[in-house]
């Protein structure tokens, strides 16, 4: 495992090249519903273009609001955001008929890169649930102290194998693609924030951590710990 440290061009053209991927497919889908409005007369077939557009511009906006917060500044430096502006987003985007969130973290001002690793840890969750289920968010302690759990559960829940690593900034080819920046960006997000991101996969169940680094470095030494690991 070869740890790695990205130029900040680079990261900003995979950062930009992942937000693109995310929103091509509606956007793609808006301009499909315009050239069927333009070449039907058929009053159906218009009705259902509208529809698909109406969705797709929906989808869009939800998706670019979500990321205008996980990825973009969100503010000046040191700004903060409000969590209740991170469960609308996160709903907006989540807002479909395969997937339930369950939001538990309460509606505080919060400094931006926790926030911003907040939403993050939601989109590796989503990851984790490609047919769908639920989606648990919540939080624990104060602002200094505080920590996030999100636990995804759904058929065949399960986290891809290089998301562990590519949160410590390590990657088996030491090198990294728009695919996987996402995970590498928010393990940044999270040394910003001085707190430590953790896995654990289990049948039907992933559950993302993230807690105060010096807790769970005391956490990893402690004798359970180790006879755990044991």
């Amino acid at each position: 495992m070869t740890q790695f440290s990205l130029d900040p061009l680079d990261l900003a053209a995979l950062l930009s090249s992942r937000v693109c991927h995310d929103v091509i497919s509606p956007v793609g889908a808006i301009v499909n519903g315009l050239e069927v409005l333009e070449e039907e007369k058929d009053a159906e077939m218009r009705g259902h273009a509208l529809a698909l557009i109406k969705s797709s511009a929906n989808e869009a906006s939800a998706r670019l609001q979500f990321c205008r917060l996980a990825f973009g500044a969100a503010g000046s430096k040191g700004a903060s955001i409000d969590t209740g502006d991170a469960e609308l987003v996160t709903r907006q985007l989540l807002a479909d008929e395969r997937t339930q969130l369950f939001w538990s973290v309460p509606r505080v001002l919060m400094s931006k890169n926790k926030v911003k690793l907040l939403l993050n840890l939601c989109l590796l969750a989503d990851a984790a649930i490609p047919r769908g289920g639920v989606i648990s968010v919540s939080s624990a302690g104060e602002e200094e102290r505080v920590s996030f759990k999100i636990e995804a559960k759904g058929v065949n829940a399960r986290i891809a194998a290089t998301v562990p690593q590519l949160l410590e900034g390590e990657s088996e080819e030491g090198a990294i693609d728009a695919r996987a920046i996402q995970a590498y960006y928010a393990g940044l997000v999270a040394k910003a924030c001085g707190l430590q991101v953790s896995v654990r996969s289990e049948p039907e169940l992933v559950t993302i951590e993230a807690t105060p680094a010096a807790q769970a470095a005391a956490e990893d030494a402690s004798p359970d710990a180790k006879s755990a690991v044991a």
